[in-house]
């Protein structure tokens, strides 16, 4: 029985291998519960829509993956046949303005085809929403878990606050703002009472979720062991980080739309992402005693990480360049009037190329090392202010921008977000090609070449763009002579800064 009375299947004894599905494997949660669950006894399948985006993760060869939407009922099948728990960590946050119908129907696919196919738990991560001022994105999370609870499979709802950990979407703009900003102009919204928890303690509830002995139906908060206002979080960062004090002043006029303009604006976090962000601290989200997990799950022997050693933990590993997954990593941001990534040579669309070759007598492992580290912190290899320009452009147009830097400062993998680029694909000390994520009427890319012969190094260095309609047109039109200044000067410093790669 569940809690709801219900009978339902027993889940595989403990000494039997579970099949386990995670859904969202490309994700700042998934990527990690995946690592964690490979120390398991259980058998592993990763569904994304895109397998190149997984490809340089480190257990991609651990784990069986299957190419699925949740949108295609058929490839639902096929992916949740044979599933003992399925993990729904789907989140259509980018999908527009209706997101929130986007997310109930995928979830009702997804609660439909795992009737059909028998899978006896569905474990979901939703947002606490226990407030009654709750917004349009919590309220989309919380109806998710309505949607897939509207079928025979019992449902794990687990609520989670704000999560820090290196990577996360609500640690990159609390990092930056506090950072940024010594004296802040904010809305009242920093005096709600928030109870955030660390992504080590979130990824405790769903490891534990896949060793239950019995289904379970209900909802339960986890969070962490304080709660605090948004306010007090920033001075525990600020004091950790050896920061003074902020100054912070609180104003009523700045609402969640302006809120999120200004935190596009000063943090690497897009406004598109920023928003539902914002709007979520409107709320006070904080965990319900009813919905209290200790009864399923207990909490760690050594209780729940405090807000001050989860930041310490989070500055730990972004220190050591040892960040496993980052908000960008499923977060692809293209112009809405875009065509799809995959469209065909033969679609009819007329492609501008710049196309740069240079020649040296440099190693050619030593130009990739200088290549492969383009980009964050390392900057693009001269004409600065021109990259500067168009990343703030882009900001303000509500794109990503230059500030989303890089998960590695040394190594790139397929999927990594790289500035305003996405990387498309790589081929160690060969070949590294970039796709545009800025705002663009158009598709663009980038891309390096290396080879050698002879002694001698051929770099080749190449910006694609394929208009959309006459405005990309008119766009490549326009920026055509600055890329006359920034694109030789590029090769130039590249292979420059390789002869002094140790």
């Amino acid at each position: 029985m569940d809690l709801t009375g219900q009978f339902v299947g027993l889940m595989p004894e403990l000494g039997m291998q579970r099949k386990l599905l995670i859904t969202g494997g490309s994700g700042y949660v998934g990527g990690r519960l995946i690592e964690e669950l490979l120390h398991k006894d259980v058998s592993i399948r990763v569904m994304v829509r895109d397998a190149r985006k997984i490809t340089g993760q480190r257990w991609f060869s651990q784990v069986e993956v299957v190419e699925a939407s949740a949108e295609n009922p058929l490839q639902l099948d096929k992916a949740l046949n044979g599933i003992d728990t399925a993990f729904y960590l789907i989140h259509s946050i980018n999908t527009g303005t209706n997101f929130d119908e986007t997310e109930a129907r995928i979830a009702k696919n997804f609660a439909d085809a795992s009737e059909r196919q028998g899978v006896k738990q569905i474990v979901y991560l939703g947002g606490i929403a226990n407030d009654k001022q709750i917004s349009k994105h919590l309220k989309s999370r919380a109806q998710t878990g309505i949607s897939l609870a509207s079928t025979t499979v019992p449902v794990m709802e687990i609520r989670a606050g704000i999560i820090i950990g290196s990577g996360s979407a609500s640690f990159e703009m609390l990092r930056h703002l506090t950072h940024r900003l010594p004296i802040m102009t904010t809305p009242k919204w920093v005096l709600n009472r928030t109870q955030p928890i660390a992504i080590r303690d979130v990824l405790w509830y769903l490891v534990n979720s896949a060793e239950i002995k019995e289904p379970v139906s209900g909802i339960f908060d986890i969070g962490g062991p304080e709660i605090l206002t948004y306010e007090e979080m920033m001075q525990t960062f600020a004091k950790i980080s050896g920061l003074r004090r902020r100054w912070i002043v609180k104003i009523p006029v700045l609402t969640p739309a302006l809120s999120s303009l200004w935190i596009g604006l000063v943090t690497p976090v897009p406004t598109s992402i920023a928003k539902p962000l914002v709007n979520s601290l409107i709320s006070e989200v904080v965990a319900d005693p009813k919905h209290s997990i200790d009864a399923i799950i207990p909490k760690p022997t050594e209780g729940l990480i405090p807000l001050a050693t989860a930041i310490e933990l989070a500055l730990s590993k972004i220190s050591a360049n040892d960040v496993i997954t980052r908000w960008s990593d499923a977060n692809a941001l293209t112009a809405p009037w875009a065509k799809a990534q995959s469209d065909p040579a033969w679609a009819g669309e007329k492609t501008y190329l710049d196309h740069r070759e240079r020649v040296t007598e440099l190693p050619a492992a030593q130009v990739w090392a200088a290549i492969e580290k383009i980009g964050g912190d390392q900057g693009w290899y001269g004409a600065g202010f021109l990259w500067y320009l168009r990343g703030l452009l882009d900001r303000v147009l509500g794109g990503v921008g230059l500030r989303r830097g890089r998960r590695d400062p040394v190594h790139l993998r397929v999927g990594d977000s790289l500035d305003f680029w996405r990387v498309e694909e790589i081929i160690p000390e060969k070949k590294l090609r970039l796709y545009a994520e800025m705002i663009l009427p158009g598709k663009a890319w980038l891309q390096f070449e290396v080879s050698e012969k002879g002694g001698k190094t051929t770099v080749v260095q190449e910006a694609s763009f394929s208009p959309r309609g006459l405005g990309g047109q008119l766009y490549w039109g326009l920026v055509a002579p600055f890329h006359s200044l920034i694109f030789p000067t590029m090769l130039r410093n590249l292979v420059k800064a390789a002869s002094k790669v140790q």
